[in-house]
């Protein structure tokens, strides 16, 4: 049967109300990639969920098919959400499938150019504040609370519903779950939502390692940070609004939540592009924490498989590219110069 998205495929599995019409842009369905190369250097059975296959290049599309979906059986006409960039291109381009106003609200100059662009191009109204994400979350949660607008952001919990089945993909895929589960963690809802996809299917349980980025890591400091600073856009929350449930999950899974560096991260990025992946500097997270752990000896890995969730698409955030790769040489139009580059 040909795949018709995430509700079509794990409705069952779901608590969507029974007013929910599916909204899809075939979101899901992501690639589970395997890393031959790290896998030998490690000595472990090493795999890439590379969620930046989704419609809008990141994870976030998983959640908001359900949560548009939602809204429009309950008769919602505009949603609203805060945003670093990834949830605003989903939230915009599922609202454009479904035919409703959006509305972005974003810290001011802090947002990637390739996640602004995309929630332009899909017909958001995007507003800037002078502010953080902590900040914006806070003015959509209010208004939300006094208008008709339907909130989308995380913790909204039909966005939790829709991002477990990345969980039940993963599970699906290997027969069971690994013994291993390394990924980002910035506002908390994904981490909370493998976990709670994981118990749920019933194919056995992970332990996680969630990974923050060192100047955006109130979960590993234990307080909020009112200033969050990374390279990693995706991740530079203060205070993570499922936090309390992040931690859950890494204690439950006998698991833990550490931090990188930047350094480590753009590193790590590098390493993932090397075997073919490219990824948002966020995404290269999740392995960051992993190799940084392994190479302190305190993470065993050997004989293990593990598997590593990669967030978004490295076309999320280009500019990084520049900053941090070589630029191309510039040469003549001319055989003589190319051979000569060519073997230099």
């Amino acid at each position: 049967m040909t795949y018709q998205g995430l509700i079509h495929r794990y409705g069952q599995y779901l608590d969507l109300p029974a007013h929910t019409k599916p909204i899809s842009l075939l979101e899901g369905n992501t690639p589970l990639i395997p890393m031959p190369r790290l896998s030998r250097e490690l000595g472990c059975e090493l795999f890439i969920k590379f969620e930046g296959l989704n419609p809008t290049g990141s994870f976030k599309d998983r959640g908001m098919t359900a949560a548009i979906s939602e809204a429009v059986g309950r008769g919602a006409k505009t949603v609203i959400c805060a945003s670093t960039g990834n949830t605003a291109a989903s939230a915009a381009a599922y609202a454009a499938r479904a035919g409703l106003r959006s509305i972005v609200l974003i810290p001011e100059g802090k947002v990637a150019v390739g996640k602004l662009a995309g929630a332009i191009a899909y017909g958001a109204e995007v507003i800037q504040i002078q502010g953080s994400f902590d900040d914006a979350l806070s003015l959509v949660v209010e208004i939300t609370q006094k208008t008709p607008i339907a909130l989308v952001n995380s913790i909204n919990p039909f966005r939790i519903e829709g991002q477990k089945t990345a969980a039940f993909e993963i599970c699906d895929d290997l027969g069971s779950a690994p013994d291993w589960l390394c990924l980002p963690v910035g506002n908390a809802g994904n981490i909370t939502s493998y976990w709670a996809g994981f118990k749920q299917y019933q194919k056995g349980l992970p332990q996680i390692l969630g990974v923050q980025a060192a100047g955006a890591a109130p979960l590993v400091l234990g307080h909020p940070v009112e200033k969050p600073e990374t390279v990693a856009t995706a991740i530079r929350i203060g205070r993570p609004a499922r936090g309390e449930q992040a931690l859950e999950a890494a204690q439950e899974s006998n698991g833990r939540i550490i931090a990188v560096t930047d350094e480590q991260i753009l590193s790590t990025q590098r390493v993932l592009a090397s075997e073919g992946v490219w990824v948002e500097p966020a995404s290269a997270a999740g392995l960051s924490g992993l190799l940084a752990e392994s190479a302190v000896g305190k993470f065993e890995v050997k004989g293990r498989r593990i598997v590593v969730v990669c967030t978004g698409h490295g076309m999320k955030d280009p500019s990084i590219i520049t900053e941090s790769f070589q630029s191309p040489k510039v040469i003549p139009a001319d055989y003589a110069a190319l051979i000569e580059v060519i073997e230099t």
